[in-house]
């Protein structure tokens, strides 16, 4: 009796010990995702996939960092600093056309969220509104570099309004203190800064509304990254459309994941807000019925061209769309 009981249980032991590297759990890993900037609504959703665990079930121990402008995130991806940024893909592409090993495994904002923003009770609503108007910008930036391709749609002319220029936080000051109408921002994000330190709801008036098509955030990896390590890009960008998902069926549970992790991210109803304006510029009329990220090569070759004629990369660039994104690693 004493031998039967002996030999089953060597007969387990031996058989868990065949399966060990299988029932062994393997330690996730760690990847570190750098913003584009300080954390606000629009980054909402990676927030909810790091504290709701999607991307844990996918093997991944996210740390969340904050950025210090899109081009700086870029050249962190493209020293290889950290695995994956969260920037401006124009910001992006001007990088890789001067030679930055960098790429976008996944585009989310795929309509751009530039506009020309002022206080709701100003009744600015459509560009003719705008004659007469002083409009606040930061020469240099992405939107002063696309602005005159919007006057240029809408049938203004530069000398229908007055244009002061300043920094961006001295652009946010002079809507906020009456010494501008209007600023160049983007829609959920300076619209949101503004109505925090003031209480004033803003109008944004959208570039996308007047035929500018062009991308904006999405997710920037090395091209060395994709190449080497190919698994952890297809486990992060699947990770990232369910947590993008996730965030668009429950903002408010995103909006309370962020402040979660990151008390200092802002105002509640603010910082939702900014996170609501983000969801419809996910996509466009083609992508509408599709995951996120699964940007168009028209809308990827459009947004190189814009760029060539006013963002100042060069002609050809138009020549190597197809190396500043790819598809292959999002889920079906």
């Amino acid at each position: 009796m004493k031998r039967r009981t002996f030999m089953r249980t060597a007969g387990t032991v031996s058989a868990l010990a065949a399966a060990g590297p299988a029932l062994a759990q393997k330690a996730p890993d760690k990847v570190v995702l750098l913003l584009n900037w300080y954390t606000y609504g629009e980054h909402a959703p990676f927030f909810l996939g790091k504290e709701a665990g999607i991307y844990a079930a996918d093997g991944i121990d996210l740390d969340i960092q904050e950025g210090r402008g899109s081009a700086v995130t870029v050249q962190a991806v493209a020293a290889k600093t950290v695995p994956f940024g969260y920037a401006d893909v124009p910001t992006m592409i001007r990088a890789a056309s001067k030679g930055a090993p960098v790429t976008s495994p996944g585009v989310l904002l795929q309509t751009s969220p530039m506009s020309v923003m002022g206080f709701t009770d100003k009744n600015i609503r459509k560009p003719d509104d705008l004659k007469g108007k002083t409009v606040a910008t930061t020469p240099g930036d992405s939107m002063s570099q696309i602005w005159p391709l919007f006057l240029k749609k809408t049938g203004l002319k530069e000398s229908d309004l007055k244009i002061v220029a300043g920094d961006a936080q001295t652009k946010l000051n002079a809507v906020i203190n009456g010494q501008a109408d209007v600023l160049l921002g983007y829609s959920m994000d300076q619209s949101m800064k503004i109505k925090d330190a003031t209480g004033k709801s803003v109008f944004p008036i959208m570039f996308a509304d007047y035929g500018i098509h062009l991308v904006s955030s999405g997710i920037i990896a090395h091209r060395d990254t994709l190449k080497d390590n190919p698994d952890l890009v297809r486990r992060f960008m699947n990770a990232s459309t369910k947590a993008i998902e996730a965030a668009i069926k429950d903002p408010k549970a995103a909006r309370d994941a962020t402040l979660k992790l990151n008390p200092k991210a802002g105002k509640p109803d603010t910082l939702l807000e900014g996170f609501e304006l983000t969801v419809p510029l996910y996509t466009t009329p083609e992508t509408r019925t599709k995951r996120p990220f699964q940007v168009t090569d028209a809308n990827m070759a459009d947004s190189v061209a814009l760029l060539v004629e006013y963002g100042g990369v060069d002609a050809a660039a138009k020549d190597q769309v197809k190396s500043y994104y790819t598809r292959d690693f999002l889920p079906k």
